[in-house]
C-alpha cells in the first residue's frame, strides 16, 4: 500500500525536486516504507517528525496540508469578519522557509497573517496571539528534538496549544485535504511582518511577571547559552532591562544554527548540553548557568552547591524552587485568599501537592503536556493562576503567556538567586530547606528510543504487557495502586476497589508502591520513545547532607529500574 502512495508523489502536484527524491527512495525499500507507511500524526499540539519527502515526514506538502486544513477550519468557524493568524519560527533547518510558505498559504485562503520577520521564542508567539487578538497561532519548530526533526505547533486564540475538542476538529479538516488542494499562491496584501513592536511588549510583560527586585544594578554573574536557539533574541535583553549587567554568553552556542554543531542534542535536560557553559563559568567565575532549548520554551538551570561545584537541577527541582518562591511572595504580600491555584502533571513530583496545602492554595494535576496546564487557566477563569510546571523542564508564571516560558523563568530564577545571595544564602540552600520542610523527593526519567514502524509496535507491546499483566511487586515492594489513564480508572489492589480518574483518556499507566514510590510509563507524544518516570521519597534526615540522602534515593531508583525494565 505504501508503494502506491509513494508513486503519487512521483508526479504532479508535487514539484520536480520532490518527485526525484521519492523516485530515489524506491532503491531503498526500508526508507521508502518508513516515509510512506502512514500519514504523519498530530501529537502534542500539532505535528513533529523527521525532515524528508513522504507522508510520514516533515516537508512543504505535509506542512502545507496542515495549513490548508487549518485554513478551511478557521473559515468554516469564522464566517464573518477578518480572520487573523500569527506565524513564528525557530532556528531549525528550513524553519524560515516553511514559515514563509505557511504564511503564503494562509494569505492565499484570505486569512490575514502576522509573520515574525525573524526567529522568535515560542512563548513570544503565545503572547502575540493574545496581544494581537488573533484566531490562531503557528510556530515552526521541533522543540528539543534532534537536528533532523522539525514540526508545526498550533495555538488557539487563548494563546495555549490546541486541546480537545478543537484539536480533533482541526485534524478532521486536515485529513480531508488532498495535496492537490493546497493553495500556494500568496496574497502579499494579507501578510504583515512583525518584530520590535511585539518584542517590546513581550519584554515588558515578562518583566512585570518575573522581576521582584527593583534595583537596577545586580551583580550576579550569569552564564547563558541558548544552545544555538531562539532565546538569544529575548533573554539577554530581558536580563539587561531588569538590572543584570554580568551576563556572559557561551559564544560557541550563541549563534542560531539548526545543525546544533556543538552538542549531541539541543535539550537542556541533558547534562552534556552544559559542558561549554560550565567551562565559561569557570573562566568568568559564574554563579548560575541557564540553558534553553531551540524554541525557547524549556529551560535547564545549574547552580552552585555547598561545595561550590555546579549542580544541575532536574525539572522537578527547578519547579519546586520557583513555585515555593512565588507562594512565599504571595503570602508575604497578603495576596493569598484561597482563590489561587498551582498546577502540574501526573508524572511530576508529588511534593507540589504538599506545598499547595501548606499555603492554602488549590492544587490541580493534569495529563502530561503543557497544553493541559494552559487549559486549566481557561477552564477556571474565576481562579488566579500563580504558576505551573512539569518535570520536563517547562514552567509558566502568570497568565499573559499560555505555554512553557523559558524567558520569564530565566529572569525569575536569576531574581531568586540574586535575592538569596543578598541574604548570604543560595538557591541550593533554598532547595534543601524545601526538602526539610516537605520531605525528601527524587525523580528520574528513563527513555528508550524505538525508531520506525517496528519501534511503534515494540512500544505498544510493552504498554499492553504492563496494562494486561501488571507487576505485583517492583524491587520487592508491593504495588498497592494502579492508575490506568487509558481505561480511565484507578485500581486499589488492597481492597480491589475501582475509582474513576477525572481526566481525559491517555496512554499512561502509573504504579503506586507500598512505600509511596511512584512509577509512570507512557509513549512520547513527540518522539519515537517510551518513557519511564520514577519518583521516590522519604523523610529528610536532619543530621545528613542532601547529597548523602540523594545518593540513597538514587540507589532506590536504580533498584526499581533494574526490576521493571528488564
Amino acid at each position: 500500500m505504501f508503494e502506491s502512495k509513494a508513486k503519487k508523489w512521483c508526479k504532479k502536484p508535487f514539484d520536480v525536486e520532490t518527485q526525484k527524491a521519492v523516485s530515489k527512495l524506491f532503491y531503498s525499500p526500508k526508507k521508502l516504507e518508513e516515509a510512506f507507511y502512514k500519514d504523519i500524526e498530530f501529537g502534542t499540539g500539532g505535528i513533529r517528525g523527521i525532515i524528508g519527502v513522504g507522508t510520514n515526514r516533515i516537508n512543504k506538502y505535509t506542512l502545507g496540508r496542515c495549513a490548508q486544513g487549518l485554513s478551511n477550519y478557521l473559515k468554516k468557524r469564522n464566517k464573518k469578519g477578518t480572520i487573523k493568524i500569527v506565524v513564528a519560527y525557530d532556528c531549525r533547518l528550513n524553519s524560515k522557509e516553511w514559515a514563509n510558505q505557511i504564511a503564503e498559504i494562509f494569505s492565499a485562503n484570505g486569512i490575514y497573517c502576522y509573520l515574525f520577520s525573524d526567529l522568535r521564542p515560542t512563548p513570544e508567539l503565545s503572547f502575540a496571539v493574545r496581544h494581537l487578538n488573533a484566531s490562531c497561532g503557528i510556530v515552526i519548530t521541533a522543540s528539543h528534538n534532534p537536528p533532523e526533526y522539525n514540526g508545526f505547533k498550533v495555538y488557539s486564540k487563548d494563546g495555549g496549544q490546541i486541546v480537545p475538542p478543537e484539536d480533533t476538529d482541526i485534524i478532521k479538516f486536515v485529513n480531508e485535504v488532498d495535496f492537490s488542494e493546497i493553495k500556494f499562491e500568496k496574497n502579499s496584501n494579507l501578510i504583515e511582518l512583525i518584530d520590535k513592536k511585539i518584542d517590546q511588549q513581550f519584554y515588558k510583560s515578562t518583566i512585570d511577571v518575573a522581576k521582584f527586585d527593583k534595583s537596577l544594578t545586580k551583580n550576579l554573574k550569569i552564564i547563558f547559552t541558548p544552545l544555538h536557539g531562539t532565546s538569544i533574541t529575548a533573554i539577554p535583553n530581558v536580563l539587561k532591562m531588569s538590572g543584570f549587567k554580568n551576563v556572559f554568553l557561551v559564544k560557541e552556542q550563541a549563534v542560531p544554527n539548526g545543525n546544533f554543531p556543538t552538542i549531541k542534542s539541543p535539550n537542556p535536560e541533558e547534562p552534556e548540553a552544559f559542558k561549554l557553559a560550565i567551562k565559561e563559568a569557570k573562566i568568568n567565575d559564574g554563579e548560575i548557568i541557564i540553558a534553553t532549548d531551540p524554541d525557547g520554551d524549556r529551560i535547564g538551570v545549574s547552580i552552585k552547591d555547598e561545595d561550590q561545584n555546579f549542580y544541575l537541577l532536574n525539572g522537578n527541582q527547578t519547579m519546586i524552587i520557583i513555585i515555593h518562591f512565588l507562594l512565599e511572595h504571595w503570602k508575604k504580600t497578603d495576596k493569598l485568599n484561597g482563590n489561587q491555584f498551582i498546577a502540574t502533571t501526573i508524572v511530576s513530583t508529588p511534593m507540589l501537592k504538599k506545598m499547595s496545602a501548606e499555603y492554602n492554595v488549590i492544587f490541580k494535576e493534569t495529563l502530561t503536556g503543557f497544553k493541559w496546564i494552559s487549559k486549566l487557566i481557561k477552564d477556571f477563569p474565576n481562579l488566579e493562576f500563580i504558576a505551573g510546571g512539569e518535570e520536563s523542564y517547562g514552567y509558566l508564571i502568570g497568565d499573559k503567556v499560555r505555554d512553557k516560558d523559558a524567558v520569564a523563568v530565566a529572569l525569575l530564577i536569576c531574581e531568586i538567586e540574586n535575592q538569596m545571595r543578598n541574604i548570604g544564602k543560595s538557591i541550593y540552600e533554598l532547595l534543601v530547606e524545601c526538602y526539610k520542610k516537605y520531605g525528601a523527593y527524587k525523580e528520574r526519567l528513563i527513555s528508550f528510543v524505538k525508531e520506525g514502524k517496528e519501534g511503534v509496535n515494540e512500544i505498544q507491546t510493552k504498554m499492553n504487557n504492563l496494562r494486561n499483566f501488571p507487576p505485583k511487586f517492583i524491587a520487592g515492594v508491593p504495588v498497592v495502586q494502579i492508575k490506568d489513564y487509558n481505561k480511565g480508572f484507578s485500581l486499589n489492589l488492597l481492597n480491589e476497589s475501582k475509582t474513576k480518574l477525572n481526566l481525559p483518556k491517555s496512554n499512561v499507566i502509573t504504579f503506586i508502591l507500598e512505600d509511596n514510590s511512584k512509577i509512570s510509563v507512557r509513549p512520547s507524544g513527540t518522539e519515537p520513545k517510551i518513557k519511564f518516570y520514577f519518583s521516590v521519597n522519604q523523610p529528610f534526615i536532619q543530621n545528613k547532607k542532601w547529597k548523602t540522602i540523594e545518593k540513597q534515593m538514587d540507589k532506590k531508583i536504580d533498584e526499581l529500574i533494574q526490576d521493571l525494565i528488564k
